[in-house]
């Protein structure tokens, strides 16, 4: 995400919105980060309380399984944005670039996002030896890092965040969700009202 960001800045592309990289702490302790700032800025999960900002973001990407070449896109559900990955994965065919899974993913930060309605999507990547040798392991070190995985995922996000941050409408969304916890209900006391 760092190399997206280069990129942009780099070719001095006009941006009609705020373009953000966040690096996330505590992912594997169960999205704390990611969970933390989407509460602060957007809304809560568990009450679906919306702040004025959800309004504002367009959409959140993430890639989060290690070295690997973008092959596609888990949707969330949200099969309304299919025609515009579809657009937007065109020029990168030729990569190998295309699969968009209506399917659900998880283990990754979008899923902060998604909790509260938010367009937030995770990349499908090649596994390389993410699952077999470097995950959660002593071995995920920066030597297991393919440049041109890396060249290409890169090119593929700046891509879509150019496309999003100028797309003229904001990226289609899911109904709201439900919240995560239900409200107590209010106990009558009576007539008289209750202690």
């Amino acid at each position: 995400m760092m190399e997206v960001m280069r990129i942009l800045k780099s070719l001095n592309l006009k941006l009609d919105r705020t373009v953000r990289i966040a690096l996330w702490s505590g992912e594997e302790q169960g999205l704390l980060g990611s969970k933390a700032y989407v509460k602060e800025h957007f809304g809560d999960s568990d009450t679906m309380r919306l702040t004025d900002a959800h309004a504002k973001l367009a959409g959140y990407f993430n890639l989060d399984n290690g070295t690997g070449k973008i092959r596609g896109v888990y949707l969330q559900g949200n099969d309304a944005m299919r025609p515009v990955f579809e657009q937007w994965f065109g020029p990168f065919r030729d990569q190998g670039v295309g699969t968009i899974s209506i399917r659900n993913t998880g283990g990754t930060d979008h899923l902060s996002f998604d909790e509260v309605g938010l367009p937030g999507f995770q990349f499908i990547q090649d596994p390389a030896d993410y699952n077999t040798l470097t995950h959660h392991s002593q071995v995920d070190t920066l030597d297991h890092i393919q440049a041109p995985d890396m060249m290409q995922a890169s090119a593929v996000i700046a891509t879509i965040v150019y496309n999003t941050a100028n797309r003229a409408e904001m990226l289609p969304r899911k109904p709201l969700p439900k919240p995560a916890v239900k409200a107590k209900s209010l106990e009558s006391g009576g007539a008289g009202g209750g202690k």
